[in-house]
C-alpha cells in the first residue's frame, strides 16, 4: 500500500487490522508514532491473545528523523526464586504452568519508557486512557476469534486445558473459541482502565502490582512483589550494520539482533541481486548457519557476554565469515532454537519518526498462567534457560533469558528509511534477510517481496526435524537445485504461518510512506 496523498499523516502496520487501525486514529488525533505504537501494543495484546500480551516482553527501536536511533530492552529478568535449586532433578524448565512463568514481564514498562521518549522529542502528549481505549473496548466487548486464535488452541489444548484459570478464558465451556465467534477478556479489560487510572507504573509498583504479586504467590510462580517493584527497562544503543545499501539497526543482546545484522553483512559480500530464487536462498540458509554459530556461542544476559556484540560485526569479520560459504554445496550445522510466537509492529509518522516493535509471550499462550483476577496472561520466556551448569544460558535469578526478538530498521543509502520485521523464533532474521534481500537488494516491490514464498531452516512447531522447510508455491527447478546441493527440503502449504508473519514500511524521500503487510496474518497497512 503506497500513501500518495498531498500531506501523508503516517502509516502503520500490524498483523491484526484492529490494531493497524488503533495507531492510524492516535495519528489522526496528532499523536505521535511512539504513542500511536502504544495504541497499536495494547489492541494487539487483546486480539491476538495467543501471540503476546501484557505478561510478555517487548523491544522497541526509535529511528528520529534526525540522530541516533534509540532502542528499549523491555525484558524482564528471571525471578529471585528461579535458582536451579527450584528445578532440581528435571532436565529442562518446563514450558507451561507456573515453573514456566520464571520471569518479569517487560511489555508495559517498555510502554512507559516509550513514551518517555516520545515526550522528549516534543510536542503536546496525548493522554493514556485515549491511548488504551481501543483495547480496553476490544477487551470488555469482545472481538471475533481469529482463525489464528482457533488453530493455536486447538494445537496446544491439551497442553493447556488442565489449568484452570487458562481455560475458563481460553477455552470457555471446554470447548474451544470458533473463528468469528466473540470473545472477551473482562478482567483484562479491568487491568487496562486501572492502567489508565494509575499509571503504567501501577504494573510494577502499587495496589495493581501488590495484586498481581498475590496471585503469582498463589499460583506458585517463582516471581514475587519484589521482582515487580524493581524491575525497569533499559534504553539501549542498537548495533549497526554499515551495509552496501546503507545503515542497518537492530537490537542488542539478549536479544538475536546479532543475527540478524549479521546475516545481512554476509549476504552483502555474495552478489545477490541478479541471483535466482535457488541461489538466493541458498545464500541466505548458509549465512543463516553461520550467524546462528555466533548466536549459540557468545549471545546471552549481556551482563555476562565475553565478547562485545558490534565487534562481531566488523567487515573483517564478516569478510571471514562469507569465504566459508561454498555456492555449490550445504554446510552442516547443529540445530536451531525453536520456533516462537509473536507480533511485530511498525509505524510511522509526518515527521519521518518511524518504530519498529516487537511483543510477545513466547510460546503460544506463553506459560497458561493466567492471573484470574487480573487477566494477564505470563509469558514463558524463561523456559530458554538451560538447567546445565556451566551453560551459556544457565539459569539464575536476576539473569535476562536469551530472545529470539529483534525488530529492525534501516536508513538506506538512497534517502529512503525502513522498519521491519517478523513473528517466528529461529524464522525471525530468515524472514527478515528475505524482505531485505528481495526489496532493497533485488529491487522486487515492498508488497511483493513479504507475499512471495518464503522457507525455515530449523523446526517448527512440534516438529524434531531441523531440516530446510520451505513454502508450496516455489517452483520444482528450485527445489531441486536446493536438494543437489546438499539441502535436507521439506515443503509447507502455500501460505504457512511456520514462515512468520512480516510487515514492513518505507518512507520515500518524497515524504511518501509505503508498507506491506503478511498475507498469512490477519493484519494490514494502513495510512492516510
Amino acid at each position: 500500500m503506497i500513501n500518495s496523498n498531498c500531506a501523508p499523516l503516517g502509516m502503520a502496520v500490524t498483523p491484526h487490522h484492529l490494531a493497524s487501525q488503533s495507531a492510524l486514529a492516535v495519528l489522526h488525533e496528532g499523536g505521535t508514532a511512539i504513542e500511536a505504537m502504544v495504541a497499536a501494543a495494547a489492541t494487539i495484546a487483546v486480539v491476538y491473545p495467543h501471540m503476546n500480551g501484557l505478561g510478555g516482553d517487548g523491544f522497541w527501536l526509535i529511528v528520529p528523523p534526525q540522530g541516533d536511533p534509540v532502542a528499549i530492552d523491555a525484558s524482564g529478568a528471571a525471578g529471585s526464586l528461579a535458582t536451579p535449586a527450584r528445578y532440581a532433578g528435571a532436565a529442562q524448565i518446563p514450558h507451561r504452568g507456573p515453573q514456566a512463568a520464571l520471569t518479569v514481564a517487560g511489555t508495559v514498562g517498555g510502554w512507559q519508557e516509550a513514551l518517555a521518549v516520545s515526550a522528549e522529542l516534543g510536542g503536546e502528549p496525548l493522554p493514556l486512557d485515549r491511548l488504551l481505549r481501543d483495547a480496553i473496548r476490544y477487551a470488555a466487548d469482545g472481538i471475533p476469534v481469529t482463525a489464528s486464535q482457533e488453530a493455536a488452541t486447538r494445537s496446544k489444548a491439551h497442553e493447556l486445558a488442565h489449568l484452570p484459570e487458562f481455560a475458563s478464558v481460553f477455552l470457555p465451556g471446554g470447548a474451544i473459541p470458533t473463528g468469528g465467534s466473540r470473545f472477551t477478556q473482562p478482567a483484562l479489560a479491568r487491568t487496562l482502565a486501572t492502567l489508565c487510572d494509575e499509571g503504567l507504573e501501577s504494573f510494577y509498583r502499587g495496589a495493581l502490582a501488590d495484586r498481581m504479586a498475590d496471585e503469582m504467590a498463589s499460583a506458585g510462580m517463582p516471581v514475587t512483589r519484589a521482582d515487580l517493584a524493581a524491575y525497569r527497562p533499559q534504553r539501549r544503543t542498537p548495533l549497526r550494520l554499515l551495509h552496501s545499501k546503507g545503515e542497518v539497526f537492530n537490537l542488542t543482546p539478549p536479544t538475536q539482533g546479532l543475527v540478524s545484522l549479521a546475516m545481512l553483512g554476509i549476504t552483502d559480500r555474495l552478489d545477490l541481486a541478479e541471483s535466482d530464487d535457488a541461489d538466493t536462498l541458498h545464500g541466505i540458509v548458509e549465512a543463516t548457519k553461520l550467524a546462528f554459530g555466533l548466536r549459540d556461542r557468545f549471545i546471552t544476559d549481556p551482563r555476562h557476554m565475553t565478547q562485545d556484540a558490534q565487534a562481531l560485526l566488523d567487515p573483517a569479520h564478516l569478510d571471514a565469515l562469507a569465504a566459508r560459504i561454498d555456492p555449490a554445496q550445504a554446510a552442516d550445522w547443529g540445530k536451531g532454537k525453536g520456533p516462537g510466537d509473536t507480533v511485530w509492529l511498525g509505524v510511522m509518522d509526518s515527521s519521518g519518526l518511524a518504530v519498529s516493535f516487537i511483543q510477545s509471550l513466547y510460546h503460544e499462550f506463553g506459560s497458561g498462567v493466567l492471573l484470574p483476577g487480573c487477566g494477564v496472561l505470563w509469558q514463558n520466556r524463561g523456559a530458554s534457560f538451560s538447567l546445565e551448569p556451566g551453560h551459556l544460558l544457565e539459569l539464575a535469578p536476576g539473569k535476562q533469558p536469551f530472545h529470539t526478538l529483534n525488530p529492525a530498521a534501516a536508513r538506506l543509502a538512497d534517502g529512503r528509511t525502513l522498519v521491519y520485521g517478523s513473528m517466528g523464533g529461529d524464522g525471525q532474521p530468515q524472514t527478515q534477510a528475505a524482505l531485505f534481500v528481495r526489496h532493497v537488494v533485488q529491487g522486487m516491490p515492498l508488497q511483493q517481496a513479504i507475499s512471495a514464498p518464503r522457507w525455515l531452516l530449523g523446526r517448527t512447531w512440534g516438529d524434531s526435524s531441523d531440516s530446510l522447510k520451505l513454502e508450496g508455491r516455489f517452483s520444482a527447478a528450485t527445489l531441486e537445485s536446493l536438494r543437489q546441493r546438499g539441502h535436507e527440503v521439506e515443503s509447507l502449504p502455500d501460505f504457512s504461518e511456520a514462515v512468520g508473519h512480516a510487515g514492513a514500511i518505507v518512507r520515500h524521500t518524497n515524504g511518501m510512506f509505503e508498507g506491506a503487510f503478511d498475507p498469512r496474518s490477519n493484519g494490514s497497512a494502513a495510512g492516510f
